[in-house]
């Protein structure tokens, strides 16, 4: 028993830091002083989050994000997917300081740090016009996604690069194409109505052959033929 419990403790001593480990990776921690809502729940001070977290800031407040080598701002009105080693910016504007490349991504372009040196750039999407803004050091813009628009035959690359201290702006329509339009809502509700016309109908005729018989025809009377 007493060698049992010396390798059970030997065991616990190897596999308590592994599995902290594999729970740490890819989280950071989250600071804010309220007005901001983690997966649709708000929470006020210091918490960790992990990828996959949707965060949103409410007017007049921002979030800061402290990563392994990265440190992100929310500001103001803005959704932001933490994805661990980049952002999906859904609307709003982040700032962002890394010496790890993080990367945000934003409808279908990607803004990445051109080089491992401590780079500091803004992010934001508020009207439609997509503005990126290298403050220290370069970044690339890279476009991807499903609604890439093909470029042309000899026109300009869709990738560039923002060099320190430019900022550059790209509308949604002209760089990502159109997004693919809804159904048409009142083909889809003349549709839905003419289905639950027609079974209505059905059961009409169904009720009807159950419950509607002739009448009867009338009796014989004896002082007619």
């Amino acid at each position: 028993m007493p060698a049992l419990r010396k390798f059970v403790a030997w065991l616990m001593l190897v596999l308590w830091p592994l599995s902290l480990a594999a729970q740490d990776k890819g989280s950071a921690v989250l600071r804010s002083e309220g007005g901001v809502w983690v997966n649709g729940f708000e929470i006020s001070g210091s918490t960790v989050i992990f990828p996959g977290d949707t965060l949103e800031t409410k007017p007049g407040f921002v979030a800061n994000i402290d990563a392994e080598g990265s440190a992100v701002q929310i500001q103001p009105v803005s959704i932001v997917k933490f994805q661990g080693t980049f952002l999906d910016l859904e609307h709003g504007v982040v700032s962002v300081g890394t010496s790890t490349a993080m990367s945000v991504h934003i409808k279908c372009i990607q803004v990445e740090p051109l080089s491992t040196e401590r780079t500091q750039y803004e992010v934001g999407d508020v009207t439609g016009t997509m503005q990126i803004a290298a403050r220290k050091n370069d970044v690339k813009i890279t476009q991807t996604g499903a609604l890439k628009k093909p470029s042309l035959e000899g026109g300009p690359s869709q990738n560039s690069i923002v060099h320190e201290g430019q900022q550059l702006s790209r509308e949604e329509s002209e760089a990502c194409g159109a997004p693919p339009s809804p159904a048409n809502p009142a083909h889809s509700v003349n549709t839905k109505w003419l289905e639950i016309g027609a079974g209505a109908a059905g059961a009409g005729i169904i009720l009807c052959l159950l419950l509607c018989k002739g009448s009867p025809p009338p009796p014989v009377s004896p002082s007619q033929p």
